[in-house]
């Protein structure tokens, strides 16, 4: 079933994720408690494909960011390479998977945190 807004299609990707042991946010969330998947727009955001009277139709690029605890470095690498292979495994069909980012440390309040961005895109249409 398509989704009536782009905020529905972000929050069925973020669905295709929940049996996956991580908690997922379909915007940025306050506070990432790891291990978490978090789903925000990517850069170019949106790419026109068509604009007509009937329909509009873009490309949406997403940034699927991978979060786990940066405890010990070959603990947290192993932890951030299997939650990104439960990502690619639980990806739903319609989307197009891009590159996967290098990991990188992250600080969010005193909590260190290894995250890699997942580039994914999917085309949304927009009827009138």
């Amino acid at each position: 079933m398509p989704a009536n807004s782009i905020a529905e299609t972000r929050a069925a990707l973020a669905n295709a994720f929940s049996g996956l042991s991580a908690t997922c946010y379909a915007s940025v969330p306050e506070s990432p408690i790891p291990p978490a998947i978090v789903i925000v727009p990517d850069s170019p955001f949106m790419e026109v494909v068509l604009i007509g009277k009937a329909k509009t139709q873009v490309k949406l690029n997403f940034a699927i960011t991978a979060i786990v605890a940066s405890n010990s470095n070959a603990g947290s690498l192993d932890n951030l390479e299997k939650l990104i292979i439960g990502i690619l495994a639980a990806m739903p069909a319609g989307y197009v998977v891009g590159v996967v980012e290098k990991p990188t440390v992250l600080e969010v309040g005193q909590s260190p945190m290894l995250v890699a961005d997942i580039n994914v895109s999917t085309y949304y249409t927009q009827t009138t």
